[in-house]
């Protein structure tokens, strides 16, 4: 079965500090300890994988190149340089190494160049709104956490007034090549440059503000716009608000995830919105105009007399608008029929009153026919 992802373990944003890991961590790992969490027959192994998360994250080195190749900087068998238990370190990234320590280079083809540009990473921001927001759309400013080229030495790495210089290990090529004669011939490989990580080039005096790796981590603060419409699982992307990039490249993305709140009055179904309101049995039975609430403040209802409890009457457009375009939805109001409760002895002499007309008439559709439809149907099967 795959790994999740570690941040996504532990429930924190990929620009998460030191702090809030820690923080996340503590709180999972008393919520499933073994000890006490015996009623999930999962907790162990859940944290198990809080732990595994934990241990990388926590460690500023484990956590960067877990950043940069995910699960694959641990190694096949579950930790750095893994295969086995075997270490292949001597050998570089590339499998074309293997081949060529054994067979001097005649199954590698041409080394790959140099690092170039690469591309900064996207981040992850989750918007919480209410149903108003997302029928309207908004504007929100939010403040994210990111590593932007740093002002000082221009992302070069370099302290301002130097520069990088070709390493002189390599030659500039990011990679050394080492011959070894032995009794079964000659063997070359070609690994990674020590001195200069693949680079090609090495920084003699570094940047004093970013320690010379060329991004500083910063807070920013986005406006972002919402359309109208959006739902819960959506996303929003800002072009260019994610990471700066390496080497020139160009940054990432920034994805805005909604999440959009309950609603007190409404339910929210596709486009369309619901709601129940309560009306008087006089307005049940004689009719009435009505306000009833509406996502841009209140709207018009008429209620037809003899309207029944748990009928439902459509507002064409009072819904959520289409955030791809389409047509806005339509709002439901279903009426219930609410019962008086301390009638007065007037009141009381009144309904009796009502009730004694309306049960002068045999032929009428209500509950009195109800009944005696029921019980002609007793007598027949008796």
């Amino acid at each position: 079965m795959a790994k999740r992802d570690y941040y996504e373990v532990l429930g924190v944003d990929r620009n998460a500090s030191q702090d809030e890991i820690k923080k996340a961590f503590r709180k999972l790992a008393r919520k499933y300890h073994p000890d006490m969490n015996k009623e999930d027959p999962s907790a162990e192994e859940k944290f198990k994988e809080i732990n595994e998360a934990y241990e990388v994250l926590s460690d500023p080195e484990k956590r960067r190149r877990y950043d940069q190749f995910g699960h694959a900087a641990e190694g096949p068998a579950g930790g750095p340089g893994g295969m086995g238990g075997w270490d292949f370190g001597d050998f570089g990234t590339s499998f074309d190494s293997i081949f060529d320590m054994f067979f001097g280079g005649g199954f590698g083809g041409t080394r790959a160049a140099r690092p170039g540009p690469e591309r900064g990473a996207d981040l992850r921001y989750d918007l919480e709104i209410s149903l108003e927001e997302a029928a309207l759309g908004l504007e929100r400013e939010i403040e994210v956490v990111r590593l932007d080229t740093c002002s000082k030495c221009g992302g070069t790495g370099a302290k301002p007034g130097t520069s990088p210089v070709t390493c002189p290990v390599c030659g500039g090529r990011g990679q050394t090549t080492q011959v070894r004669t032995t009794a079964f011939g000659r063997f070359t490989s070609i690994t990674t440059c020590p001195r200069c990580g693949g680079e090609g080039r090495v920084i003699e005096s570094p940047c004093q503000t970013c320690q010379g790796r060329g991004r500083v981590r910063k807070r920013k603060k986005i406006r972002v716009r919402i359309p109208a419409g959006v739902d819960s699982g959506m996303r929003v992307r800002v072009a260019g608000e994610g990471e700066a990039g390496v080497r020139g490249g160009p940054p990432g993305d920034l994805f805005v995830f909604i999440t959009v709140r309950p609603h007190e009055v409404f339910q929210r179904e596709g486009n369309d919105i619901f709601c129940e309101i309560p009306i008087s049995i006089w307005q049940a039975a004689l009719g009435d105009d009505i306000e009833v609430p509406a996502l841009e403040g209140r709207a018009s209802l008429h209620i037809p007399e003899g309207t029944q409890t748990g009928t439902a009457f459509r507002l064409r457009g009072k819904g959520i608008p289409d955030v791809h375009g389409g047509p806005r939805g339509d709002q439901y109001v279903r009426v219930k029929v609410v019962t008086p409760t301390r009638l007065t002895d007037r009141e009381k002499e009144l309904i009796r009153e009502l009730a004694r007309l309306r049960g002068a008439h045999k032929t009428d559709d209500g509950p009195r026919s109800f009944f005696q439809k029921v019980r002609d149907a007793w007598e027949r099967h008796a």
